[in-house]
């Protein structure tokens, strides 16, 4: 009788969790701005915006093409070590600084990707006109990184201790055929740790992204014999057959809904004006919020491709002179998916939002967020205040005039999630 009484009170006691509930660091949203910690960091950003602009052109200057992002790589990781963020590199090129939290095994990483759609040899001098920066790769991605760093200073500034462990990164890849590779990894190494990822990317305030939008990076390659452009005429051309496939191509019908894009962005080929070139190639960047119409696009390329060496082999081409062969190769996929509609993370931007007086809409985009919401991840990814324009175009700029308010928002979001180590004690 005495046993069974015991048992009938063990069973209606309330079991204490030792992890934080979701619904205890949702309550603890409204709270964060009233810490003395956190008002500080917040008060950080409206004293050093002028240290964040010199930072952010400073950073944009360094070349980071895709592949080559190591001297950008070796700035950033500087400068989060001088905020006190031991950081390191990893095998592929990330940056990871770390912010050590109660507890270590729960991660919430903050990313911004180091890499720049321009190829080595561009001119990255950054031009300034009060807050208006204008150069290549200015805001897409130097106003992430810049946060990113800004974000660090901030935090150290502060002291402030989360409860979950902090990860600040600047991520490789990203861009064109950098497939992602650089959050890849991060995901891969951190694996069941990994809570949320806040991504840093582009300006503004007025979106987040909660839904990845799936893409395909292809090429299509044509070979040939090659010769010259008098002796040789009648030679198969396998740019003429790239342009007729890629004719083809460009008038495949596409639906509104779901929204579905394709974009012919790189051609190459041939030697010189007086030669059939023995090769032409071309990418081919394709999207859609459906999967279906995805694998539609990508046969329909293959299909032109190869109707296009069709009608170039077709008389009078002098056969005797050789043929032509063709193939068409997947350079990269991002994979699709979606932020539940009742996340934590959702809700602590929205939390953020509101604390800075900002509406914001959700949208959906290709980013490094793709990789975590594809696995079942919270990810969200949002801009880094400020206003830009121009992107991945030679003309790119970036205003930095209110960039204070997504500096607040990403920081406010990021503790949100991962909670302040003296709400244990509340």
């Amino acid at each position: 009788m005495k046993r069974a009484f015991v048992c009938a009170i063990l069973l209606f006691m309330p079991v204490r969790s030792a992890a934080p509930s979701h619904a205890r660091r949702l309550a603890a949203g409204p709270r964060l701005a009233e810490s003395v910690q956190v008002r500080a960091a917040l008060e950080w950003f409206d004293r050093n915006l002028s240290w964040i602009n010199d930072a952010q052109a400073r950073l944009t200057e360094i070349p980071a093409p895709p592949f080559q992002e190591e001297a950008r790589a070796s700035a950033v990781s500087e400068l989060l070590s001088e905020s006190g963020l031991p950081a390191r590199v990893d095998k592929i090129g990330n940056v990871i600084g770390e912010l050590r939290g109660a507890t270590e095994n729960e991660i919430v990483m903050l990313s911004a990707h180091l890499d720049t759609v321009f190829p080595a040899g561009t001119d990255v001098k950054v031009h300034r006109n009060g807050n208006r920066m204008t150069a290549p790769g200015i805001s897409d991605n130097g106003s992430g990184i810049a946060a990113l760093v800004a974000i660090a200073r901030a935090l150290e500034f502060a002291h402030i201790k989360p409860e979950r462990t902090l990860l600040l990164v600047g991520n490789v890849g990203e861009e064109g055929e950098g497939n992602l590779r650089g959050m890849r990894e991060l995901v891969e190494t951190y694996g069941k740790k990994l809570k949320a990822v806040v991504v840093l990317d582009g300006s503004g305030t007025d979106h987040v992204t909660t839904k990845a939008l799936a893409s395909r990076r292809l090429e299509a390659m044509i070979t040939g014999p090659g010769g010259h452009s008098w002796s040789d005429f009648g030679m198969p051309n396998p740019i003429n057959a790239l342009i007729r496939g890629s004719m083809r191509f460009i008038n495949t019908k596409v639906p509104a809904n779901p929204r579905t894009t394709f974009n012919l962005g790189q051609i190459e080929g041939g030697t010189s004006v007086n030669s059939v070139p023995y090769e032409a190639k071309i990418k081919v960047d394709i999207r859609s919020e459906n999967e279906e119409e995805l694998r539609r696009l990508e046969a329909a390329l293959r299909d032109s491709i190869a109707a296009g060496v069709r009608d170039e082999m077709e008389p009078p081409r002098d056969r005797s002179k050789g043929a032509l062969e063709w193939k068409v190769e997947l350079l990269g996929s991002r994979p699709g998916g979606e932020l539940s509609p009742d996340s934590p993370l959702l809700a602590a931007l929205r939390t953020a939002d509101e604390f800075i007086g900002n509406q914001s809409r959700t949208e959906r985009s290709s980013t490094d967020a793709n990789i975590p919401l594809s696995l079942g991840i919270d990810a969200i990814s949002i801009g880094a205040g400020g206003t830009g324009g121009g992107a991945h175009s030679l003309q790119e700029w970036y205003d930095a005039a209110g960039r204070e308010a997504g500096l607040k928002r990403a920081l406010l979001t990021v503790l949100g999630i991962a909670g302040l180590e003296e709400a244990k004690s509340r």
